[in-house]
């Protein structure tokens, strides 16, 4: 074999994992990626040594050229990352002043033409009032995607009536990005920006790290991730004043209070882990969905149009689903006929490796991440 032909790396998974690892990466940063995943596999190449030995001399050469074939298709795929990132970079310059314009129409700070200023009367207190922009914009977008609706409750939809825009950035060091919440001034919180962070591992795979969220600033009797309950004393008791007890409830501002992983999860038993790893899942899912989805098609959660091409990926996830599932009764029923012919013997149940709490993050829309700051 020639040096040439060592120097061809197998990295036919490569396109697999790099969209998604790469996502958050700049062109120069995605080519870097590119080489360093290329070194780890000359580094690894040694190791599968031992299938080409066992070929014989021409099926050897046979593959030796297949290599080589793949060696060029991985170049090409190289090259298509970086003008791909390049080409983001272009259209998200283009998006920007839509996002403002966007921004200025909700939040009535323009008006659009063809609109004379005229005042409506309020019904509550029969003053004349002028209504700007587009009144619950975002909570009404929010509400209108399946994942979303689950987390926002009634109490919540007051707070996000405050809503003004909403954005995202992508961050360089730690890998991740960051999802920004600018309020208006309202009576539930004194913060006017609320931040989610993401951090991910940039391995062979995405995984999510750890979720940073902001601490909110609460105003006293207005938090609405607690409810106070009271108790009244029995009759007769000296204290007549009633017990309350604060407990935790549902809401969608839980989302900036994202679970936590220990430092040390070595002590953590499999069913902690694996309870700890949903939780994470479940909270990078509501994250990529307000960046993937909210964020970039905004008006049409808000009209509704985007409920219908979102209900088509549902189904389309759904079949592959099903077919999962068909193949996974295939192989049980298999394996039950395989005990049936040992006689009864028992089978001893794999505990397999430890779970890791960091969660592996969906690819979503990642590929498609732009490599700079939304502005919305």
């Amino acid at each position: 074999m020639s040096n040439s032909n060592k120097d061809q790396i197998d990295m036919s998974d490569l396109g697999a994992a790099l969209p998604a690892a790469a996502a958050a990466l700049s062109a120069e940063d995605r080519a870097g990626l590119v080489n360093a995943l290329k070194n780890k596999l000359q580094d690894l190449a040694g190791q599968h040594t031992d299938v080409l030995e066992t070929l014989s001399p021409k099926v050897r050469k046979r593959v030796e050229v297949l290599r080589e074939l793949q060696g060029q298709h991985d170049e090409l795929e190289a090259k298509f990352f970086e003008e791909r990132a390049a080409l983001e970079a272009k259209y998200q310059k283009l998006y920007e002043p839509l996002y403002t314009k966007r921004f200025d129409i909700v939040n009535g700070v323009v008006e659009v033409e063809g609109i004379t200023n005229e005042t409506t009367m309020d019904q509550d207190d029969n003053k004349e009032t002028e209504e700007k922009g587009v009144p619950n914009f975002w909570v009404n977008a929010m509400k209108t995607n399946e994942v979303l609706a689950e987390e926002i409750s009634e109490r919540d939809e007051e707070a996000l009536k405050y809503l003004k825009d909403i954005k995202w950035c992508r961050l360089d060091d730690p890998k991740g990005f960051k999802l920004e919440f600018f309020f208006d001034t309202n009576p539930f919180f004194k913060n006017t920006v609320l931040t989610k962070t993401y951090h991910m591992i940039d391995d062979d795979e995405p995984i999510l790290e750890k979720a940073i969220g902001t601490e909110i600033e609460w105003y006293p009797g207005k938090c609405l991730t607690q409810k106070i309950l009271k108790k009244k004393t029995k009759k007769g008791s000296k204290n007549a004043k009633p017990i309350t007890k604060t407990e935790n409830c549902e809401s969608f501002f839980n989302f900036f209070n994202p679970p936590q992983v220990p430092e040390d999860d070595e002590d953590i038993d499999e069913d902690t882990a694996e309870e700890l790893q949903n939780q994470m899942e479940q909270d990078y899912d509501i994250g990529s969905t307000i960046r993937d989805k909210i964020i970039p098609h905004a008006v049409s959660w808000f009209t509704g149009e985007a409920i219908q091409g979102d209900e088509f990926d549902d189904i389309e996830d759904d079949d592959e689903d099903d077919e999962d599932g068909d193949e996974d009764e295939e192989d049980d029923e298999d394996e039950e006929d395989e005990d049936d012919e040992e006689g009864g013997k028992s089978r001893k149940k794999s505990s397999g490796p430890k779970k890791s709490v960091r969660a592996q993050a969906g690819e979503g829309q990642q590929g498609e991440r732009p490599p700079e700051c939304k502005q919305q």
